[in-house]
């Protein structure tokens, strides 16, 4: 079976948020540098405990960000965005897309890195620059919709299809889709993949501001024995399922942003071994383990006494 599966499912469902006016109240940090995402979550999501309101319902009905200080609050998935910067419509190398979704917020950073990495994207051939996906909703937190993560403004979505141009009407924004990468389930490219998917990615990934980037088990493989001299930024690429028309990138907790949980740091190497057993997986799955414990019931929609305690100062805010 595939270990990491379950790890990353695990980090995936963690998540905090809350505070007032002006800058939010800095979430206290961990009191023991071996604390997990989990422990820190739980303890700051105990001084909003009493809160059953389904945050999902909260944070997908407000229209524009706070009046805040730009901050990260909580985990990944489990958090919520005060101060949130939106990312323009269009740029002379960027196109949003899904306008209607209303998730193209997030903090300076990731707006500064999605603007940065797009003119490199520029660079390439075939390319006039990126279509960026989901970022988060205008005061993070959790979606009616899709992502369990894209909480905090450090989460955003970028699809693989090349750019043709950059004068997309919102309708057609709503209309075109993205294109798959992948073959077999995901266990290899298709001939959609080019030697320039893998100069983005690759200039995303050694990026110091990236954290990790998600994407099919075989685009990680291709990767891998494409690649040549420095290999470390290979360590940043974690296959997922569910990433052959788009990769997910993440970023690290901006410094100096006390609100901001951080996630484990990849494991070392350079995950090659571990994107081929994916690969082996989806080809030959494993026979069932019929000792393996039932699967949990699905997980009901967090609340806001789930999150850290300045989220609710984030919805609150002007």
């Amino acid at each position: 079976m595939i270990r990491p599966i379950a790890a990353l499912a695990l980090v995936l469902l963690l998540g905090s948020c809350g505070g007032g006016g002006g800058a939010p109240a800095a979430a206290p940090r961990a009191a023991d540098a071996r604390e997990s995402p989990d422990q820190v979550l739980a303890r700051l999501s105990a001084q909003n405990a009493g809160d059953t309101r389904v945050a999902r319902n909260l944070f997908g009905a407000v229209p524009g960000p706070s009046a805040q200080e730009s901050r990260a609050i909580g985990f990944y998935s489990r958090g919520c965005l005060a101060g949130a910067v939106e990312m323009p419509e269009t740029g002379a190398t960027w196109q949003a897309m899904r306008l209607s979704r209303n998730r193209n917020w997030g903090t300076p950073e990731l707006i500064g890195f999605l603007q940065d990495l797009s003119r490199f994207a520029a660079t390439q051939p075939g390319w006039q620059g990126l279509y960026i996906g989901d970022l988060g909703q205008p005061r993070g937190g959790p979606a009616l919709t899709g992502h369990a993560s894209h909480q905090v403004g450090l989460d955003a979505d970028i699809w693989m299809l090349p750019p043709a141009r950059l004068n997309l009407s919102r309708d057609e924004r709503e209309s075109i889709s993205s294109i798959a990468m992948d073959r077999q389930g995901g266990a290899f490219t298709n001939a959609n993949w080019t030697p320039q998917h893998e100069a983005i990615l690759r200039q995303a990934a050694m990026d110091p501001r990236v954290e990790r980037i998600f994407v099919f088990a075989g685009a990680k493989v291709a990767m891998c024995a494409n690649a040549t001299g420095d290999r470390s930024w290979l360590s940043k690429i974690r296959p997922l399922s569910g990433h052959n028309t788009h990769f997910h990138v993440r970023l690290a907790c901006p410094a100096g942003d006390p609100t901001c949980v951080a996630q484990d740091p990849v494991p070392a190497g350079d995950g090659c071994a571990e994107a081929q057993e994916w690969v082996n997986n989806i080809l030959n799955p494993p026979p069932p383990d019929p000792d393996a414990p039932p699967p949990p019931p699905p997980r009901a929609p967090l609340t806001m006494g789930e999150l850290p305690a300045q989220c609710r100062a984030v919805l609150d805010s002007n």
